[in-house]
């Protein structure tokens, strides 16, 4: 129990618990009823977006969209970048989706694609995925770096590009699987033949007691997912 205890009184005191709190005590305290209700309001879609069950909820439609294939039978590997950080350091999707490719390359021997700009300033994102093969020991000569792209559409047109050089009539297609339904869909309307292989699930599925305690990690898993929704939205209305 004590445990427990301790665990909680950590949650309380840090975000994003501290500021459901904070909310909480305004809309209590406060005189005029709309700021109140604002208050309120805050409290409980901060609350419920940093809870696991609801975060399982945003990603449902997401991850379900493609199973991980049994087989890979393709030219090529492409991996799409997830981030980095201005240090160089590859932020945890990037980390994933890597993994996942290099596992792939490991089975099968084939050549990995990855695909992943830059900031300004910034070493390109594909490069710094490249250093990391390097040091894992994968030949160079298996690797081909796309640095111009930064968004999913120009992700897949300069995959295409490079698929039309090197004459890869199919691509196994690795990304997170709350990614994975708007890049397929772009990466096929780019005239790609994709094999989607999904990664980086971030459902948990199994909930206890500490599930339905306020985590900053939730908070934000679960923007990523409505960054996800939004995104995809936008792709269906604008390509």
């Amino acid at each position: 129990m004590s445990f427990f205890l301790k665990k909680l009184l950590s949650f309380i005191i840090l975000p994003p618990a501290i500021f459901i709190l904070l909310f909480l005590l305004i809309a209590v305290f406060s005189k005029k009823r709309i700021v109140s209700f604002l208050a309120f309001l805050g409290a409980l879609g901060l609350y419920l977006l940093s809870v696991e069950p609801v975060k399982d909820m945003l990603y449902k439609p997401l991850e379900k969209a493609y199973p991980v294939p049994r087989e890979v039978q393709t030219d090529a590997l492409v991996v799409l970048g997830g981030g980095s950080y201005n240090t160089g350091i590859l932020k945890e999707d990037s980390m994933k989706r890597l993994l996942t490719g290099f596992i792939l390359h490991k089975r099968y021997g084939l050549p990995i694609i990855l695909s992943g700009g830059a900031n300004i300033g910034r070493l390109p994102e594909a490069e710094v995925m490249k250093q990391l093969l390097e040091e894992l020991g994968v030949d160079r000569s298996k690797i081909i770096t796309e640095v111009r792209s930064r968004d999913t559409l120009e992700n897949a047109k300069y995959v295409k590009e490079i698929c039309e050089k090197h004459n890869f009539q199919r691509v196994a297609l690795i990304t997170s699987a709350y990614h994975m339904p708007r890049a397929a869909e772009t990466f096929k309307k780019a005239g790609l033949e994709v094999i989607p292989y999904p990664t980086d699930f971030k459902q948990d599925k199994k909930y206890n007691l500490y599930s339905f305690i306020p985590k900053m990690g939730v908070l934000n898993d679960s923007y990523k997912a409505l960054r996800e929704h939004l995104g995809g939205l936008a792709y269906s209305m604008l390509y």
